[in-house]
């Protein structure tokens, strides 16, 4: 038996599986973030830590045995310090974390951000860990100097459980990683100027992953025999990919999560015209995913159901209560505090509803909101290259009515994933894999076709879309400049 957990921004999950790939057991806990007047995001370490020890005991207790393998999957990006014995120096920043803002503004008129690009594949954004770790260099350089490591979530966890210090080549590889010798880059922390702390920066382990054993004083937190293997990778949104079935070049995966995550298979580490993305190394060599991560999904919906005076339940009656085009209502999805990084990077991007008028129902704000998603979605996929295969997996794939409005927006059709926890599931497969085994658990999916009447009205307002995205960031460029002056 097998336990895959997936270190959400909001949720940790560990899920219980057989040698066969059936879910035996399951168990969540929420986890907080703290938000800054600053732009300042950030979760306390211990507590995601403890959250998982939580998840795990509580699966383990459900099993009729000891589990083999514990498999860590997670939220990446952001910057998660500790010390030489792994306790935190701080409160790990994350990748919605802001402050370095002004600093990849910077970066991006001085063409740092492009040699960046030039040489990682990725498009510097503020949530990614150089441009924090920079940032903390700037403003709390004696916190760095007590520090041992930078790494993120799951390495984090991965180094309290087991004492290794170590990180998976997923959560390395953007933005300070060399694609095509898979080593940390000396050019890029030159750029970034952060040559003088690469020391804190883990051994990238490849092939494979980390893997190490459970030590005693973690084992008996998560209620499994010390000497457990415990893997560390790949972080979410590659264990996502694997766990729906999404491995051949030019298939993609769309994750209806916190964030809204579009990404392809690629063999091809090369750049691509676009200066937005993240190109992310997998659990096979030849391998790569091209993501285009937007900054909010599922979240948005959280902060406008409330408004409206609604639940998620009555999500499926409010998009059948506004027709196609929500009666004229548009919105502009950038609702993160740190602006957005794909399909284009602008920490000042901001969200906006526009065709407002009195008889405007809450059925049209919310309609409008979903469609506003789903034109980001298909200007990401536009971004990174789709050719073939569009699985869907997360939270918002379980509404069959969005999961609908995505298909017609899109104009293809949509492999829905049955597998409930796509993460956690490509994490322990990730884990067997990489150790020489060959599970061949099934990937189940249905299929969702779009509705071809709907083509032509969804072509026009996407082209609509992509005309007011330009005239607003002109508008947020215009305002940047004024506040700098």
């Amino acid at each position: 038996m097998y336990i895959g957990v997936d270190i959400g921004t909001s949720l940790t999950k560990a899920v219980g599986y057989s040698v066969d790939g059936a879910q035996l057991a399951v168990h969540s806990v929420p986890t907080e973030l703290t938000h800054g007047d600053d732009g300042r995001v950030e979760q306390d370490v211990d507590a995601v830590v403890d959250s998982v020890a939580t998840v795990v005991r509580a699966v383990a207790d459900r099993l009729p045995g000891p589990p083999d393998l514990v498999a860590l999957t997670g939220q990446g990006d952001g910057c998660w310090l500790t010390g030489a014995d792994g306790v935190p120096v701080r409160p790990a920043a994350s990748w919605l974390d802001g402050r370095a803002a002004g600093l990849v503004r910077r970066w991006d008129r001085d063409g740092t951000a492009d040699e960046i690009l030039a040489r990682n594949g990725g498009m510097i954004f503020p949530g990614a860990s150089a441009a924090i770790l920079a940032a903390l260099d700037r403003d709390e350089p004696d916190v760095l100097d007590r520090a041992g490591t930078a790494t993120h979530c799951v390495g984090t966890v991965f180094g309290r459980l087991t004492g290794e210090r170590a990180i998976d080549i997923s959560d390395a590889s953007y933005p300070l990683l060399d694609p095509h010798r898979r080593a940390w880059s000396d050019e890029i922390l030159e750029l970034t100027g952060l040559t003088h702390r690469r020391d804190l920066l883990p051994p990238v382990v490849t092939p494979g992953g980390p893997a190490a054993a459970l030590r005693a004083s973690a084992g008996s937190a998560l209620g499994v025999p010390a000497g457990t293997t415990v893997s560390a990778g790949p972080y979410d949104l590659i264990a996502s990919a694997r766990g729906s079935g999404v491995v051949a070049p030019g298939d993609g995966l769309l994750i209806i999560g916190t964030t809204l995550a579009c990404q392809v298979v690629t063999d091809d580490p090369g750049p691509i015209g676009h200066r937005a993305g993240l190109l992310l190394g997998t659990w096979q060599a030849d391998r790569w995913i091209r993501a285009m991560p937007a900054m909010v999904g599922t979240a948005s919906l959280g902060w406008l159901l409330p408004l409206v005076g609604a639940d998620v339940s009555e999500l499926p009656s409010l998009l059948a209560a506004s027709p196609p085009g929500a009666r004229g209502v548009r919105v502009l999805p950038y609702w993160s505090a740190s602006g957005e990084r794909a399909p284009f990077v602008d920490g000042s991007a901001r969200g906006r509803f526009d065709g407002l008028h009195l008889g405007t129902t809450r059925a049209d704000l919310v309609r409008a909101l979903c469609e506003g998603l789903a034109f980001a979605a298909r200007h990401c996929f536009d971004a990174a290259g789709l050719a073939g295969r569009l699985a869907v997996c997360g939270g918002g794939a379980q509404s069959a009515e969005w999961t609908q409005l995505f298909a017609d927006v899109l104009g293809r059709p949509l492999d829905v994933v049955d597998v409930p926890q796509a993460g956690a599931y490509g994490a322990v497969l990730s884990a067997l894999e990489a150790r020489g085994e060959e599970p061949g658990w099934p990937v189940p999916s249905h299929a969702v076709e779009p509705d071809t009447s709907r083509a032509a009205l969804y072509d026009e307002a996407f082209a609509g879309y992509l005309e007011r995205v330009e005239r607003a960031r002109a508008e947020w460029a215009a305002t940047t400049t004024e506040g700098r002056a």
